[in-house]
């Protein structure tokens, strides 16, 4: 499966892992997502917010691009705050 790239450029991790969010919403389990980031909060950010919802965290591929594996039981996230977990109910 080629993996999906999601080109954050210089935005700050807080958009990026908005746009992130709303990018594995659609895809399938496995899928392999290489996000470029600049942010130097990049490093520190991702693989939190991997651990918060459950999905993989690839590491540094090349460079300022990161890896994320797309996990079916990933933690529901909040899709303005992609940083606070959703309750299950």
């Amino acid at each position: 499966m080629t993996p999906v790239l999601l080109d954050g450029g210089d935005k700050r991790c807080v958009l990026l892992l908005i746009e992130l969010r709303k990018l594995i919403a659609t895809l399938e389990p496995e899928a392999v997502v290489h996000l470029r980031a600049t942010d130097p909060a990049a490093p520190l950010d991702l693989p939190a917010w991997c651990h918060l919802t459950g999905h993989e965290y690839l590491g540094v591929i090349f460079q300022d691009i990161y890896g994320v594996r797309v996990k079916k039981a990933a933690v529901e996230t909040d899709p303005r705050q992609p940083w606070r977990a959703i309750a299950a109910e």
